[in-house]
């Protein structure tokens, strides 16, 4: 099947409420466009440069989402492309984003990316931290929390994933109780091509898919 079948078979087969977002790592903005003219909304990318070679082409067409690990060198730039910042994984960062948005005058939707495997070598923060983060970030006035997104341990089967998704979720809906000016917990991203069905039954309203899209990378 082609991008645009596979875009409508994804869509048929989850909730009304479920948020999906194309992962358009590597592909280019002829692919990309093909999967908006099918009805994709959001489009992920994980570099801040792969994002402002394709922008030309599909602006406007969509709302783009930084799903990679965002360096904070390349904030600046970020703020610029992108419509949210899903991978916000620790203080300084988030204040680096609430900077720059400050100066082009934009308040910057962000998810905090939670490392719900406790694996050391990957980003994200630790789930016992979060609320401890949500304390410092609700003084921020360039920045909108508003969920939560997670990965998940690398595992041989995504049914494994179940515990790490509900991990998740529960400290989503903790979080949903916190009240911060600018904290809202709208969105839950989780799951990818292999696993969002998973996600979504554990309780996900946004899914990150990409080869069941677009096809295995090149």
């Amino acid at each position: 099947m082609g991008i645009k079948e596979n875009v409508r078979k994804i869509l048929s087969e989850i909730p009304e409420y479920v948020t999906l977002v194309a992962a358009a790592k590597t592909r280019t903005a002829e692919e990309i466009l093909e999967s908006i003219e099918a009805g994709v909304r959001y489009v992920g990318e994980n570099y801040v440069q792969e994002a402002e070679r394709v922008l030309p082409a599909i602006k406007g067409k969509c709302l783009l989402h930084m799903i990679g690990h965002l360096q904070r060198n390349k904030v600046k730039k970020a703020v610029e492309l992108f419509d949210m910042i899903q991978t916000v994984d620790s203080l300084k960062l988030a204040v680096e984003i609430d900077k720059r948005a400050g100066t082009i005058d934009k308040v910057m939707p962000i998810l905090i990316e939670i490392n719900s495997g406790r694996e050391p070598q990957k980003s994200g923060v630790m789930p016992e931290d979060l609320f401890e983060l949500l304390e410092s970030l609700s003084s921020l006035k360039n920045i909108k929390v508003e969920g939560l997104m997670t990965m998940g341990p690398a595992l041989e089967s995504p049914e494994e994933l179940k515990p790490y998704f509900r991990l998740t979720r529960k400290l989503f809906e903790d979080a949903s109780k916190y009240s911060g000016p600018n904290i809202e917990m709208k969105w839950l991203s989780m799951g990818m091509s292999d696993s969002y069905l998973i996600a979504i039954a554990e309780g996900a309203n946004m899914v990150r898919i990409g080869s069941k899209i677009y096809g295995r990378r090149k």
